[in-house]
């Protein structure tokens, strides 16, 4: 049975100590930042920072329309978009963020944490920590997918040196 989490608090540090050791990418050399690592399926420190940073961005967009009302027009379309064509949304999401200068991802990365947290600790408690479809769409999008994630950080990290 997955986590329950019963207060905003405990999920803020929890989400804040998961996502602790992936800072470690914004510090990659550069010569290293874009290299491919086996141990990583292929990806580069580059790929997994802007990978966990979209979808950190995605829930700052459905905490910041929580944040004024109850529905999240933004979490419904990247469902509909998600049930319509998968992994496919993942490879949109690479696209847009590989346009970006290495200094605009770290940038990007380095704030959006933050900047989500504070976004939800205005988003009453019921509308996301509490709420049947937003309490477990943070957990997933968050902590969830930091976990499914640890394995290729330290094959980054590794390989960086």
């Amino acid at each position: 049975m997955p986590a329950m989490y019963f207060d905003a608090l405990s999920f803020l540090e929890d989400e804040r100590d998961a996502w602790r050791p992936f800072e470690a990418l914004l510090v990659v050399p550069d010569d290293r930042f874009d290299v491919p690592v086996d141990a990583a399926h292929g990806w580069s420190a580059r790929d997994l920072l802007s990978h966990l940073a979209a979808y950190q961005s995605h829930s700052l967009d459905v905490a910041r329309e929580l944040a004024v009302g109850e529905r999240s027009p933004a979490h419904a379309t990247m469902e509909a978009a998600w049930n319509a064509r998968g992994d496919a949304v993942n490879d949109e999401l690479s696209a847009t963020w590989r346009a970006l200068s290495d200094d605009e991802v770290r940038r990007r990365a380095a704030e959006l944490p933050g900047e989500l947290r504070g976004y939800l600790t205005v988003v009453p408690e019921t509308r996301w920590v509490k709420h049947p479809v937003f309490g477990p769409f943070f957990e997933e999008e968050l902590l969830d997918h930091y976990a499914d994630h640890v394995v290729d950080l330290k094959g980054i990290l590794e390989a960086a040196g």
